[in-house]
């Protein structure tokens, strides 16, 4: 099953009446005037339903008598449903080189000349400007205070704040020995 086959399956599902009548249809088999009183809603909005979900092959209709009798096609749903949770969610190195060139942009915008020119408010920006300013720093050497703020102030006279948020985003630690950067949250200082 492609992905356009899954978005119209999540499309057609997303509507409330439908998921009622999907729920409906998967106690009994129903016809449109039954679904209509159980569900109360009208004959002609059970009937457009219907149509849709027949259209992405969920339900499914037979003659009986005097009555079209609607069916829940059970083996496509679960299928559909299981190749949705099990489908590989795209090319990976697709989202990494969008990734990347956001990361770019973003650098772009707030970097100039190696300084940078604004701290971001929006959370997602500012860890990426705190990234790059943290790349300033070697992994395993421990730094003083001082030497911090002389490696911050080349990058922005708001050193206290640039140092404040560094820490708190998780890229340096600190103790009394002083600061190092982090290669992830559960590094330690090199002795």
């Amino acid at each position: 099953m492609g992905e356009d086959e899954l978005v119209a399956l999540l499309k057609c599902l997303a509507d409330r009446s439908r998921l009622r009548i999907v729920r409906a249809l998967a106690a009994e088999d129903l016809y449109v005037e039954l679904l209509s009183e159980r569900l109360a809603l009208a004959p002609s909005t059970v009937s457009f339903h219907l149509r849709k979900l027949a259209e992405v092959g969920i339900v499914s209709s037979y003659r009986t008598q005097y009555y079209v009798m609607y069916a829940l096609n059970r083996a496509k749903l679960n299928h559909n449903l299981l190749a949705l949770v099990s489908a590989p969610v795209g090319d990976e190195g697709e989202q990494e080189r969008r990734e990347e060139a956001y990361r770019q942009r973003v650098i772009d915008s707030f970097f100039e000349y190696g300084r940078l020119t604004a701290i971001p408010r929006q959370r997602k920006k500012k860890r990426i400007v705190l990234e790059a300013a943290a790349e300033h720093f070697e992994l395993g050497r421990v730094y003083a205070e001082c030497e911090v703020n002389d490696i911050l102030s080349t990058i922005n006279d708001d050193v206290c704040t640039l140092r404040r948020d560094l820490v708190g985003e998780g890229l340096l630690a600190r103790d009394a020995q002083g600061y190092w950067r982090l290669a992830s949250r559960s590094d330690e200082p090199v002795s």
